[in-house]
């Protein structure tokens, strides 16, 4: 029996999960970098300074390696989003 992608069911806004949990969300670079409106360098170094509070990634493997499988808790990216926006505003009162 050939089976096609036509005989599985899609997923629409009519069967889609309807609790969605940003705490436990991860995001890889591509998405992160999308919602800082940052590239990856400036990321890592963003990283590397405690004093900018930037999210720290969560390890996806047990790997050590270099380019070992990362990811960011996508409400920490938006809490860090959002202090931004705060200290904006601030500095402009």
């Amino acid at each position: 029996m050939n089976t096609s992608v036509t005989d599985f069911p899609r997923r629409s806004p009519a069967n889609a999960p309807s609790h969605f949990d940003a705490s436990s969300t991860l995001i890889r670079m591509r998405e992160l970098e999308g919602i800082v409106g940052m590239k990856r360098s400036t990321i890592y170094k963003l990283m590397q300074r405690p004093d900018i509070g930037f999210p720290q990634p969560v390890k996806l493997s047990n790997s050590n390696a270099r380019g070992a499988p990362v990811a960011w808790v996508l409400s920490e990216v938006h809490a860090w989003a959002r202090s931004r926006i705060e200290a904006r505003d601030q500095v402009a009162a």
